[in-house]
C-alpha cells in the first residue's frame, strides 16, 4: 500500500501532494512517518499470520523525497521511522527520469518534475549503501511481462530465505 488517503492523516497528505494545501516540510515529513506508524499494527498482524506484506514506497521513499529538498540530512529524514518493521527485500524499479515523465499522469502531483526526480534518485542512491538492508534493482524499462517475471522471482527466494526468521526493526 502506498500512503493511505483515507485516514485524516491521509487526506491531509493528498491534499498536500494535489497542491490544494501546503504545509511546511517538517510537517509534510512526519505526516508521511504517522501515516506509515498507523498500518504498523496490521502489518505486524498479517506478519504474524504468516501473510507477506508488500508496500509501495515505504519509508525509504519519504527519507528520499523530503532529503532531496537540500535542507535535510539524511539522519533527521529517518529518526521518525526508526523501528518500524524491517523489511526483507526492498526492491527498488530503476527508470530513468526521462521515461518515467513519459508515463501517464507525471506532473499532475507535487514533486513530479524531471529536475527533482534526479536528486530523489541521488538521494535513492544513498540508502542503497546500507548493506544492512536488503536492496535489488530492478530495470523497470523492460516490457511488463518480463518485469513481472523478474520481481516475482526474487520475492520468492527471498521469501524462502527469510521464513523462519524474526521479524526486524529499522534502522536498529
Amino acid at each position: 500500500f502506498p500512503a493511505d488517503r483515507t485516514t485524516e492523516i491521509g487526506q491531509l497528505i493528498s491534499s498536500y501532494l494535489g497542491r490544494e494545501k501546503n504545509l511546511e516540510d517538517h510537517t509534510i515529513h512526519l505526516l508521511f512517518s504517522a501515516n506509515r506508524w498507523e498500518h504498523v499494527p496490521m502489518m505486524k498482524e498479517k506478519l504474524q499470520q504468516g501473510i507477506t506484506v508488500v508496500v509501495d514506497r515505504y519509508a525509504f521513499s519519504g527519507v528520499a523525497f523530503t532529503s532531496a529538498k537540500g535542507n535535510f540530512g539524511l539522519d533527521w529524514c529517518k529518526q521518525p521511522d526508526v523501528g518500524l518493521p524491517k523489511p526483507d527485500l526492498i526492491l527498488f524499479l530503476q527508470l530513468n527520469p526521462e521515461a518515467a515523465a513519459e508515463r501517464g499522469n507525471f506532473g499532475q502531483e507535487r514533486y513530479e518534475t524531471s529536475s527533482f526526480q534526479e536528486k530523489v534518485l541521488q538521494c535513492f542512491y544513498c540508502l542503497m549503501e546500507d548493506k544492512t538492508l536488503n536492496w535489488k534493482t530492478v530495470d523497470a524499462s523492460k516490457n511488463i511481462e518480463d518485469l513481472h517475471r523478474e520481481i516475482k522471482s526474487i520475492a520468492k527466494k527471498t521469501m524462502q530465505e527469510v521464513q523462519n526468521k524474526p521479524l526486524g526493526e529499522l534502522w536498529k
